[in-house]
Parts: structure tokens; sequence; C-alpha cells
């Protein structure tokens, strides 16, 4: 999965506002939107969302191309900056087309969120599951799936079972290499997460 990285700096306010509070999308080339203009990505859309529910927050786009959890897990806090108040953890994927030690994802993914947690102590986690094809063999396919519900439970953070729901394997909604989304692909990416975050942030309310 090969994408871009975007880099934000705090919110810009006017004179006198309350500063917005900050999202950050950790995640690889689906995060990145790979093919696609930055705008198209999930992380675009789910800022539009926000920005037509009026709630005051500015979301980040941290996606890097070909990314995995070890590189999350060293990259963490430069992609938190001065910290946030969400972190969207949407990595993984590379992890199992690589065929990493689904024990080692599993650690990986603890530690970004202890990292998280002890730059901002206040933050809300959503950790989104990753799926591996099934010709990568039963036994691995279930060991890599069970490890995101297994870090939600443990780290007690919310779950997003499948980043990719109603998306993966669907030839209509990726490119022609059966792993980035298209646009509409992207744009029901943010309709998923968005029925998450939106509960995690009217709970922060």
């Amino acid at each position: 999965m090969s994408g871009s990285l975007w880099a934000a700096n705090d919110p810009v306010t006017n004179a006198g506002d309350k500063p917005r509070g900050r999202i950050v999308a950790l995640g690889d080339s689906i995060t990145a939107g790979f093919g696609l203009d930055p705008s198209q990505a999930y992380p675009a859309l789910l800022q539009q969302k926000i920005d037509a529910a009026k709630l005051p927050f500015t979301v980040v786009n941290a996606g890097l191309s070909g990314d995995t959890t070890a590189g999350g897990l060293r990259r963490i806090d430069w992609a938190l900056g001065a910290g946030a108040d969400v972190l969207i953890i949407a990595l993984g994927g590379n992890d199992g087309l690589r065929g990493l030690s689904p024990a080692q994802t599993e650690e990986n993914l603890l530690g970004i969120i202890k990292k998280a947690r002890a730059k901002s102590p206040a933050i809300s986690v959503i950790v989104a599951g990753m799926q591996m094809p099934e010709n990568f063999g039963r036994e691995f396919v279930e060991k890599f799936s069970a490890v995101f519900p297994r870090v939600a439970a443990e780290a007690g953070v919310t779950l997003m079972p499948f980043l990719l729901e109603g998306v993966g394997g669907v030839p209509e909604l990726n490119q022609a290499d059966m792993i980035h989304p298209t646009p509409e692909g992207q744009r029901r990416v943010a309709d998923s997460v968005w029925k998450v975050l939106g509960k995690v942030l009217a709970e922060r309310k």
C-alpha cells in the first residue's frame, strides 16, 4: 500500500476563537489516498462531515505509503505533534500483506496507544480492524483478524471492526490493484469511520 504523507500544524483560528480539537488519522496509503487527490481521501471527507456538523475539530491526515504498525510506532510522537483529542489507528494491512507476525502487530498497536496516551492522557483512540484475503491461509487470516478486537479490549479503546467494510474486494470500489479504494470507495470508508468517530466526538462534549 503506497501513497503520501500529510503533515499539519496546529489549526489556525481567529482571534478570540476557542482552539479547535485535533483528530489524527495514523495510517498507510489507504489513509493517504493513494492514486487520488488528497481531498478525496477519507480524512478530508471526514473533515467535510465535521464542518457540516459544526463541530470544532480539525482532521490531520497522517497516512504514509507502505507504512506498518512498526512504522506507526516510530512516528506516532511526530504525527501527534503537540497532542491530539482523537487518534484513529488505521494500520496493520501492510503487516499482513508482508506476512509479519500477528503477535508483533498486536504489540506495536498497543505501543502506539501507550505512546499516544503518554503525550495526550485524555486522548480517545479508535482502532480500525484489517482483514487478509483467504489465500493467505485460514490460520493466518484468523490470527490476524483477531488482533484488532483483542487490542481494543486490552487497551480499552474503541474498535471499528473493519476499515474497508463494504469496500474491500469490490471491483467497482477499488482501483485496478484491488487494494486502494476509488473516490467512491473512499466515500464509503469515510461513512463507515464517521459512524464510529461521530459517537466518539459526541462523548467528548
